[in-house]
């Protein structure tokens, strides 16, 4: 059972992380839409697809019933996920239901403030480099996300988890060393 002030924390952290994206996405054009992403699978397109059936399926884990996905534009399918998310923190009973999957067993606060803020802080990093715009995220999310995958780092490297990490220079910030080490490659400005 989560704490109140961590259930709060999570919530607050989560909305963040959420509003960073939201901003990504609120500035891509049409024409940017098949623009390749540092994900060299996805183009931008698949990428923004994947966070919001992220956000969605993370959801689901608490509240199965809360399947709709809007045939809207992205921007209204995003809003309409990141509300599902940030409801169910904002209720203690569903933020405090159990969950299990690839990481064991764990609150869904837990869920979303680790796994979730953390997949969401990438791929706003890769929305942004993708489509040219501001690519600095929250600092204190990123402390948080890094604390919780560092220690991971092998489980995660499996098939369609994440890419092999890059060593980052010596003196590279906390964000670059978050980045490099999930495998994407960040061009340091001196």
């Amino acid at each position: 059972m989560e704490s109140e002030a961590s259930r709060q924390e999570v919530l607050k952290r989560y909305s963040l992380v959420a509003e960073d994206f939201a901003h990504r996405l609120a500035n891509v054009t049409p024409a940017q839409l098949h623009l390749p992403t540092p994900c060299h699978e996805w183009d931008v397109s698949r990428l923004i697809t994947h966070v919001i059936e992220t956000n969605f399926r993370v959801g689901a884990q608490v509240d199965s019933s809360n399947q709709h996905r809007s045939a809207d534009d992205f921007v209204s399918q995003w809003e309409t996920a990141k509300s599902l998310i940030t409801d169910l923190l904002a209720n203690e009973a569903t933020a405090n239901q159990m969950t299990s999957g690839m990481f064991g067993e764990q609150s869904f606060a837990s869920l979303v403030g680790r796994l979730l803020c953390a997949d969401t802080l990438f791929h706003t990093w890769d929305l942004a480099k993708a489509t040219s715009q501001d690519t600095n995220l929250n600092q204190d999310a990123v402390e948080k996300a890094f604390a919780f995958l560092e220690p991971l780092d092998e489980a995660i490297r499996r098939p369609g988890g994440f890419a092999p990490k890059i060593t980052s220079a010596p003196d590279a910030d906390l964000q670059t060393r978050f980045l490099n080490f999930g495998g994407r490659q960040v061009q340091l400005i001196d």
